[in-house]
């Protein structure tokens, strides 16, 4: 097939964006990452817990099953699958004709020993979401770090905020990066610092065919030994035949809030592009409109914005979705899990897309300035906050009358504040000489704290 003739655009318009998921979460994925549980299941209980009696075996074929894995034979086992209707009980068939092929027919039956389907499943899963979670971890770092030059680059550039979309008190261009940086970082940090569950304890969660057939192993503490030394996992004690999907969720739900972190950022730069604030590098050849030749669209941020709209509904459905299961098991889950592969693609579209958007933009001082210029009504709330302080009549009243719903001058404002009577002449010098620009607060400082945080 064609990526022209795929369904979805994950698989068509956008596979080069999300190329990195296709050996993670396809249905390849899924069946590689169910072989590799079940060949480092057998392989425990070999060398870990020695239940296989008799001579020492060459063990090489199993690592050798894992690493020399390929599409033939992904596609193999759906072939068994067709007559076993089965998934999993497809892979394990598919390990124990390599066993008989390869002179280890006395440990076929150890394939798939005292577990119950999900338990290789849930352990599949789990180690495609991690590693899911550290490439979008690893995108969001990228995307951080953009975030962060531009605070540097544009840490004293005053500029005119807004608030409920008008002029509101000054800040600077840098320190509005700052704050989606600081955001997106706890999601990244969160991320990083997340394990990701997993459990292989049985039928309904109890160990309950381990523990009838070989009670003098410690089963719990075994199970807790396979998945964390031998796959890096964090294991779960306390389930049905299911992983509650706890961690799966957590790592969701974080997701979820870095994409809508990322909505905001991408709505903001839209709305910074069309007051002029920030200039696009044209792209030699592209096209802006079909019919206004002069455009130049803010397209990478608005395709962002709706892909991680998709990528939001799909993760919240999944993780309120999966933490769900009818007693101790009904199979609602299994078609859903198979579509984490789209909630993360549509996640790595919309960050990608707005790396690029990032990339191609440049700062329009001048329009940012004489923004500021031409609003010098942004100094009435420095300008009442002193006469408060110094005890004026009315300080609020008096200075929305002179500005609210009026555009004034510098001149005006001079003409107000001499007119001041108990403020002090060296404080009404002071107030003279501020000007929208100058009025920034520690916005410059705040920036310088959240680099000296990093440390």
């Amino acid at each position: 097939m064609t990526t022209i003739k795929a369904i979805t655009a994950l698989d068509g318009r956008y596979t080069g964006l999300t190329h990195e998921l296709v050996d993670i979460f396809s249905e390849y994925g899924l069946i590689k990452h169910r072989v590799q549980v079940e060949v480092e299941w057998l392989k425990f209980i070999i060398s870990d817990l020695k239940l296989v009696q008799g001579e020492d075996l060459d063990l090489s074929l199993l690592d050798e099953i894992i690493i020399n894995f390929d599409v033939k034979d992904a596609e193999e086992i759906k072939n068994i699958e067709k007559k076993t209707n089965h998934d999993v009980k497809a892979v394990e068939y598919f390990i124990k004709d390599k066993l008989d092929k390869g002179g280890l027919s006395i440990i076929r039956e150890w394939v798939h020993f005292a577990c119950t389907s999900d338990d290789i499943n849930n352990i599949a899963y789990a180690l495609m979401i991690k590693k899911g979670k550290d490439l979008a971890t690893k995108l969001l770092n990228l995307y951080i770090e953009k975030l962060e030059e531009k605070a540097i680059a544009y840490k004293s550039i005053p500029m005119m905020s807004r608030t409920h979309g008008q002029p509101a008190t000054p800040t600077t261009v840098g320190k509005e990066f700052v704050n989606f940086a600081w955001r997106i970082r706890q999601e990244s940090m969160f991320l990083e610092g997340k394990g990701v569950q997993a459990k292989i304890n049985g039928a309904t969660g109890n160990y309950n065919a381990h523990l009838f057939v070989c009670p003098e192993i410690d089963w719990i503490g075994a199970s807790e030994r396979f998945l964390s030394h031998h796959l890096g996992l964090e294991p779960i004690l306390f389930t049905t035949q299911i992983n509650p999907n706890s961690s799966l969720s957590q790592v969701l739900h974080s997701l979820v809030r870095s994409a809508a972190i990322m909505i905001d950022f991408d709505r903001d730069m839209w709305g910074y592009i069309s007051l002029g604030y920030f200039k696009q590098r044209i792209k030699e050849g592209e096209t802006g409109s079909s019919t206004m030749p002069h455009k130049i669209n803010p397209i990478d941020f608005e395709n962002s914005e709706g892909n991680m709209g998709l990528a939001i509904s799909m993760m919240e459905h999944l993780a309120v979705k999966l933490q769900k299961s009818r007693f101790q098991r009904d199979l609602t889950d299994s078609t859903v899990l198979r579509n984490l592969g789209s909630a993360f693609g549509y996640f790595l579209i919309g960050v990608k897309n707005a790396l690029k958007g990032l990339s191609k933009l440049d700062l329009n001082a001048r329009a940012i300035a004489d923004d500021l210029e031409n609003n010098q009504e942004l100094l009435a709330e420095p300008f009442q906050t002193a006469m408060r302080f110094f005890g004026e009549e009315n300080p609020y009243e008096r200075l929305k009358d002179l500005t609210r719903g009026h555009k004034i001058g510098k001149k005006e404002l001079q003409v107000f504040v001499d007119g001041l009577e108990k403020v002090p002449s060296k404080f009404k010098d002071r107030m003279g000489q501020l000007t929208p620009a100058t009025y920034v607060g520690l916005a410059e400082k705040l920036v310088d704290t959240y680099f000296n945080t990093k440390k």
